[in-house]
């Protein structure tokens, strides 16, 4: 149902450099661009994540309860792609691990260079 999801930045060159190395991880790049967004996504039929400066030419801003949540296939993923974003300057929000509230879901959370808020996650539900 979701095509793409998009964050503002304030500095669209080194957003672009953080989520081409995050996305990276997990195997998107980019499939639309201009000089005012970038978006990524792992094929063009895949839900996709974007980045732009505000069409009001106005400061971005980040929305208080919005998160992005990225889903992976493995829970080894999902410690990758956190720790990746750590080590490129992203700030922690929660670590990776089991999330006790939701049975068979791995998650951890990060904010990004602009302070957007994103989680990676995995769920292995048990079938029955």
């Amino acid at each position: 149902m979701i095509g793409y999801v998009t964050v503002g930045t304030n500095d669209l060159p080194r957003a672009t450099a953080f989520f081409d190395k995050l996305f990276a991880t997990i195997g998107a790049g980019r499939f639309l661009e201009s000089d005012k967004f970038i978006a990524w996504a792992t094929s063009p039929e895949a839900a996709g994540v974007c980045v732009t400066t505000p069409f009001d030419e106005g400061e971005a801003t980040v929305g208080n309860g919005v998160m992005v949540a990225l889903v992976v296939d493995s829970t080894e993923k999902v410690d990758e792609v956190y720790n990746k974003a750590i080590e490129l300057g992203a700030s922690d929000e929660g670590k990776p691990g089991p999330r006790g509230e939701l049975s068979g879901f791995y998650a951890g959370y990060f904010r990004d260079l602009d302070g957007n808020k994103f989680n990676v996650f995995h769920m292995d539900m048990p079938e029955g």
